[in-house]
């Protein structure tokens, strides 16, 4: 009887295993044809409408083929036109800071001075005056965290402290030196050529981050460093994980002011991160990092120049952004909307990925390692939660350490995904679309943890049952990337005010078929990303 219940079991297996097989094979072949209709309609719609659009500019390819590059993106725009110049920089950054700490032997103290003098040269190049502004709100939060790190009202003052200057910075945009006195007017003639207070978003995450190591430094840690090293593959070779570089206190010697200023304006990473906390900042400071030999730096250059070409086809021969900032996409038929769409939130997708690894890149040559902030593609993400933890991954976990936690961690979900987000929004600029966009984030997120709080009490052991929970898994996959989709287009490209529009667009009678279609190729993709999630386990 034991045999003949294995005999089912095995060819049960088989039968799966062939039938995955057979719908790998259509579900490449449907996202074969997706991908070549929308590179067609792509090309057609950037063709056709290219002498309305905003942002088009002569590019490299244009003497080539006449085409115009979209550079309608200022974000882009500026990293783009700046990237010589900020090659050669950090190159002699870093070649200056490895010589003197190479011939010097020198530790933290003496590299955070190294790098001071150099970050502090790179911020009067880019803030000018301003920098009176920068180091003045840091001196102030650090005499905070000395005095009240010890105190159980400590959250209460570092928070209340920084979100202040985070609202006021963007308030008075900066502040003009005639708050001082007249007689420091003219300092504002020499502002720099980068607005200081778009950067000290950055700054707050990190003085918060000093705030909390430095009060947690005295406290016993949850942190059960032996199992984690026991478990963790990469500290088990001999090397130092980031994890186990965040949850390690530095020694009290390291948390003194001039490694705190060098922390906070740390020159590879100062401009756009990735975010590192405090404790492994000044950890790798002391002792570089060794995760990555420079042959995997190498290589890690050259993927992220490939990635640049790539980008550079893309804004040549699809102009999605300038769609998005021209407003011509109100003018297009429901599918030319749906393509505009996705292709913006791919597009901006890969110009963050160019510019954190740009920076990671020569954070990780100097020596400190930054988490990956898009360890994931856009395409590969069927849950909101799987997105976050993708989508500027550095501050996904700052959140989760310094927010989330503290709020009370999964007990308090519900509730501190509102906090979390709201504070998300306020720190990326004062916006209502900003704040729409996170708030229906919140909305779909609801759901989505509430299904997975009954999905994992379910326990499904038969064929047919994996089956039916396999496949209501993509159908919540396909309304998730939706709800996904909508959240960022509001967010960052149609806005609010255009809201009622799109519904109504789309509530038509050819809006609905390609709202059919749209669910059908979600589906599908998150089919896929199954398929991928079974390669990667059999693979380990």
């Amino acid at each position: 009887m034991a045999a003949m219940k294995k005999n089912d079991s095995l060819s049960n297996s088989d039968n799966s295993r062939r039938w995955k097989r057979r719908e790998l094979g259509i579900l490449i072949l449907y996202a074969i044809a997706f991908y070549f209709i929308v590179i067609r309609r792509s090309l057609h719609i950037s063709r056709d409408h290219h002498s309305r659009l905003y942002g088009l500019r002569p590019g490299w390819l244009t003497k080539f083929t006449h085409l115009l590059n979209d550079v309608s993106d200022a974000q882009w725009r500026n990293f783009r036109g700046n990237l010589p110049i900020l090659t050669v920089v950090f190159g002699i950054f870093a070649l200056v800071a490895n010589t003197l700490r190479a011939y010097f032997d020198l530790k933290a103290r003496g590299m955070s001075f190294v790098w001071l003098f150099i970050s502090l040269i790179y911020l009067s190049y880019l803030h000018g005056a301003c920098i009176i502004f920068i180091l003045s709100i840091a001196s102030l939060n650090y005499l905070l965290v000395k005095i009240f790190a010890r105190k159980k009202y400590f959250s209460l003052v570092i928070w209340s402290f920084n979100i202040f200057f985070l609202l006021c910075n963007r308030v008075y945009e900066g502040y003009s030196f005639s708050i001082i006195g007249q007689q420091w007017a003219y300092l504002d003639n020499f502002r720099g050529s980068f607005r200081w207070h778009i950067c000290f978003n950055f700054v707050v995450l990190r003085m918060i981050s000093f705030g909390y190591d430095y009060h947690w430094a005295d406290h016993d840690s949850r942190f059960d460093q032996k199992k984690h090293i026991q478990r963790c593959h990469v500290c088990k070779s001999g090397q130092t994980c980031y994890q186990l570089l965040q949850e390690r206190s530095v020694q009290n010697g390291n948390y003194g002011l001039s490694i705190y200023i060098c922390y906070l304006v740390y020159a590879p990473l100062y401009l756009a991160g990735p975010i590192i906390s405090f404790n492994a900042f000044a950890s790798q400071l002391d002792v570089p990092q060794n995760n990555y030999p420079i042959r995997d730096i190498t290589r890690y250059g050259l993927r992220w120049v490939f990635s640049l070409v790539l980008m550079e086809l893309m804004t040549h021969l699809f102009h999605y952004n300038a769609f998005a900032i021209s407003g011509l996409w109100k003018q297009l038929s429901p599918m030319d909307v749906f393509i505009i769409g996705y292709g913006v939130l791919n597009f901006m997708w890969l110009k963050f990925f160019l510019i954190w690894r740009f920076f990671r890149f020569w954070s990780l040559i100097c020596g400190i390692e930054a988490l990956e902030n898009m360890p994931r593609c856009i395409n590969n993400c069927h849950s909101l939660e799987d997105f976050w933890k993708n989508w500027h991954a550095s501050y996904n976990k700052w959140l989760v350490r310094y927010m989330y936690i503290p709020l009370g961690g999964s007990r308090k979900k519900l509730l501190n995904v509102w906090v979390i987000f709201t504070f998300v929004a306020i720190w990326h600029d004062l916006e209502w679309k900003l704040l729409s966009w996170a708030w229906l984030t919140c909305l779909f997120f609801i759901p989505e943890m509430i299904l997975k709080s009954a999905a994992s009490a379910l326990q499904v052991e038969s064929a047919l049952g994996k089956f039916v929970f396999r496949e209501l898994s993509a159908v919540a996959g396909a309304i998730t990337i939706t709800c996904l989709m909508v959240a960022n287009l509001v967010g960052y490209v149609v806005g609010l005010s255009s809201v009622n529009w799109l519904i109504s667009h789309f509530l038509q009678k050819e809006g609905l078929s390609v709202l059919a279609g749209m669910f059908l190729t979600f589906y599908v993709g998150t089919k896929l990303m199954f398929h991928i999630d079974d390669a990667k386990q059999r693979r380990h």
